[in-house]
């Protein structure tokens, strides 16, 4: 009797910050720590929905937007606006989940369950059975709504496949397939260099930089994720950014705007610290490799901006 009492109390206990912690577990994801977060977020112009051409350096599939302003069969609004911002599987639901979850723990917690409270050895069993279910539920809800909102690529046309052949000489790669926008070897110099002054202006939250190498939606994006980790009174840092290789995934224009949707290949130390005692909290300083698809964008010939990065 004493045991099952004190397993009991152990649950109860482990109900309660387990219901506190669920609603943050659906907040935070564990991805990668850089800009971007591990995540595909930004707009392609009229390709947002569609996947960009494999190539050499990121021969899988690119991942569809996390988030992004575009609307599906209307023009990218994201190159011109900041916001919002669409999260597929979050939002909304997300919240009621994560809510709902937690609320069901705290109902069990007073005896509110399906099995009813936690008196005795098999309602312990009870409250397990109710935790799998919730979870069960939560989880079918949630891919039900990824599945409503996440755009569905079109796979890359029969041949359209890019094969590497000819090097620049800056890391990128030419490939069979003409683009309809010629890319120059200045070109490719302008986005190696934008690789590593976009992470060191994040890593120096410096919103103001960021402004004038991106576009407002994803300096919106950026600013979202630098508020987050200021939350939590963490800072990402980025550094030694170098380009192991890079290939040019397409290029197009629309109106009078170029776009330059290119697979990179690079390594860099990526570590998040305590912002108030310099401790490592995540990564470190051993470099790392990442393979990342970034679209740059340029209106009527002006400078290259960041639009848009996709995992793949």
């Amino acid at each position: 009797m004493k045991l099952a009492k004190r397993a009991s109390g152990l649950m109860k206990a482990f109900a309660v910050v387990l219901s506190l912690a669920l609603p943050l577990m659906f907040a935070v994801s564990a991805a990668d720590a850089r800009i971007g977060g591990g995540k595909s977020m930004g707009s392609r112009g009229s390709h947002t929905f569609s996947a960009p051409p494999a190539t050499s350096t990121a021969p899988n599939a690119a991942r569809p937007f996390d988030r992004t302003m575009s609307q599906p069969g209307r023009p990218a609004a994201g190159a011109a606006a900041a916001g919002r911002s669409a999260r597929p599987g979050m939002g909304m639901l997300g919240g009621l989940a994560a809510g709902f979850l937690g609320a069901g723990l705290l109902g069990m917690l007073f005896g509110g369950g399906l099995f009813g409270g936690l008196e005795g050895l098999s309602s312990i069993i009870g409250l397990v059975l109710q935790v799998g279910l919730i979870y069960l539920l939560v989880r079918f809800a949630m891919s039900w709504w990824q599945r409503r909102n996440a755009p569905a690529y079109a796979g890359p046309t029969p041949g359209s496949a890019a094969q590497t052949n000819a090097r620049s000489g800056l890391g990128f790669g030419s490939v069979s397939n003409a683009a309809p926008l010629e890319i120059t070897p200045s070109d490719y110099e302008t986005f190696e260099r934008l690789l590593g002054e976009i992470q060191a202006a994040w890593s120096k939250e410096d919103v103001n930089t960021l402004h004038t190498l991106a576009t407002p939606e994803m300096v919106s994006y950026f600013t979202e994720d630098l508020r987050a980790n200021d939350a939590r009174g963490v800072v990402n840092t980025v550094s030694d950014v170098k380009l192991l290789q890079g290939d040019l995934a397409e290029a197009w224009r629309e109106g009078v705007t170029d776009y330059a949707t290119v697979a990179l290949r690079y390594s860099l130390i990526d570590k998040t610290t305590e912002r108030a005692s310099g401790r490592i909290v995540d990564g470190g300083d051993q470099p790392q490799e990442a393979a990342e698809i970034w679209t740059f964008a340029r209106r009527d010939g002006g400078k290259w901006e960041l639009s848009a990065i996709q995992q793949t």
